[in-house]
């Protein structure tokens, strides 16, 4: 009887019989992140066990059935895609090249990126419903897992872990928290086992005991109002704020009750040892916050700015009310083109120090906003007995898009249960409610309802 001979037998790649199943499981783990940079021990095991794997030959003898057995770690076959793993390591763009990836760290500079773009990139991946993955890689690049998810809507350019992303970013707290930013659990002791990240998308309720979460998780990338932290391990999970985000969105803020509004404060003259040299065009613009950008404010306040800042004081972080109010100033000396690009220089400065120049016109229809729409006025323009050039612009607008039927004749300058109904029904379609749809319009309602 001639001696069996035994070859090398790769299985169909579809194959479903048990041993079949486990050695995909393994060839998947040997694959997967190495030890040193967060991987499982087991993984290890697994890739062990398929160095020394050898399908098992076919006797030819009697013309019996092929019988194939596959070699597996002593542990058992350990599934890639295992539910209570919600992460991946740390790998470059299209997939894991030969070679170690490098340990988990911040490259020197990160992409400057505003959160609406962060939002609408993380909205890509949940209109294409990506499946969840931490071995795949999307169209883009990006691994598709949790934390491939976060470095795709932070445009990163590489697919980082959650033992590495908070070395993009700086812990903020809860009350400091807009969207963009992320909430990020990762386990040292075994990343593996729990470790997960998610995209902060606002607040679901006025409580803050909920919040919108964009998320890459089983069975595809979605959106959902969370409880705070996160389901699990809810209190181990930080707020960060990506270092290279720039401006922000603010959400609409509850208008307070119709009370009576005092007249700004003036600004006091500069106290001995305050410098009235110009500070330097770098102290102002996107990112900056200072104490320039603080004066800056009171000091355009006085002149007239009032209206450019809905809670009628001025704060140390530069916004796009700092350079409406400081492009509204220059445009009152007559000023155009890049003489009134809304960031002060030397003479822009001086003029403010030493009070001198034209005020800003009192008028709405004098500071056109972001895309050309009228700034918002002020909160204490939509008050009981008020008139303003602002009111009646508010409802012929409000008639524009379909928000006037409580209008009986009108609208006029004078502020009117009318408005304040239409308004409200204006912010209730925005999804809104309580006191964020009491019917006076904030700086949200106002820029939805000028888009």
């Amino acid at each position: 009887m001639p001696m069996p001979a035994f070859e090398e037998y790769e299985p169909a790649g579809d194959c479903a019989c048990r041993g079949c199943a486990q050695r995909r499981r393994a060839l998947a783990r040997a694959r997967a992140i190495p030890l040193r940079d967060g991987g499982h021990p087991a993984a290890r095991g697994a890739r062990r066990a398929l160095v020394l794997a050898t399908a098992a030959g076919v006797v030819l003898s009697g013309g019996g059935a092929a019988a194939v057995a596959v070699t597996t770690p002593a542990a058992g076959p350990v599934a890639l895609d295992d539910p209570g793993s919600p992460q991946g390591g740390r790998a470059p763009l299209h997939g894991p090249k030969k070679g170690p990836v490098g340990k988990p760290g911040a490259p020197a500079g990160v992409k400057r990126i505003d959160r609406t773009t962060i939002i609408n990139r993380a909205k890509l991946w949940l209109d294409a419903k990506v499946p969840y993955s931490m071995s795949e890689y999307w169209t883009d690049g990006y691994r598709q897992d949790c934390s491939g998810y976060v470095s795709m809507v932070w445009n990163l350019g590489t697919n980082e872990w959650t033992g590495s992303l908070d070395k993009f970013a700086t812990k903020i707290t809860k009350a400091e928290l807009l969207p963009g930013d992320m909430l990020l659990f990762h386990n040292p002791a075994d990343p593996n086992n729990g470790s997960h990240v998610v995209i902060f998308g606002g607040w679901a309720d006025e409580t803050q005991t909920h919040y919108i979460a964009y998320e890459q998780t089983r069975p595809t990338t979605r959106k959902l109002a969370t409880p705070y932290g996160y389901w699990a391990n809810g209190s181990k999970y930080v707020p960060y704020r990506f270092n290279g985000v720039t401006g922000g969105i603010v959400p609409e803020q509850p208008v307070p009750d119709p009370k009576p509004v005092p007249d700004p404060k003036p600004v006091p003259d500069p106290k001995p040892g305050d410098s009235t040299v110009f500070p330097g065009a770098a102290q102002f613009g996107p990112g900056q916050t200072n104490d320039h950008v603080a004066r800056l404010g009171r000091m355009l306040i006085e002149r007239g700015a009032y209206r450019f800042y809905p809670k009628g004081v001025a704060d140390r972080t530069w916004s796009e009310h700092d350079r409406l109010a400081t492009q509204a100033f220059q445009a009152a000396q007559g000023w155009t083109g890049a003489e009134a690009d809304g960031v002060p220089g030397a003479h822009t400065w001086r003029l403010l120090v030493e009070r001198q120049g034209r005020d800003i016109p009192p008028t709405v229809e004098a500071a056109p906003g972001p895309g050309g729409v009228r700034a918002y006025p002020g909160a204490a323009v939509f008050r009981p007995g008020r008139s303003h050039a602002a009111i009646a612009a508010l409802g012929r607008q409000l008639i524009k898009k379909g928000f006037g039927k409580h209008y009986t004749s009108g609208p006029g300058p004078r502020w009117s249960e009318a408005d304040r109904r239409n308004v409200e029904a204006f912010q209730r379609a925005q999804g809104w409610r309580g006191a964020s749809a009491n019917g006076y319009p904030g700086p949200e309602t106002w820029r939805r309802l000028f888009a």
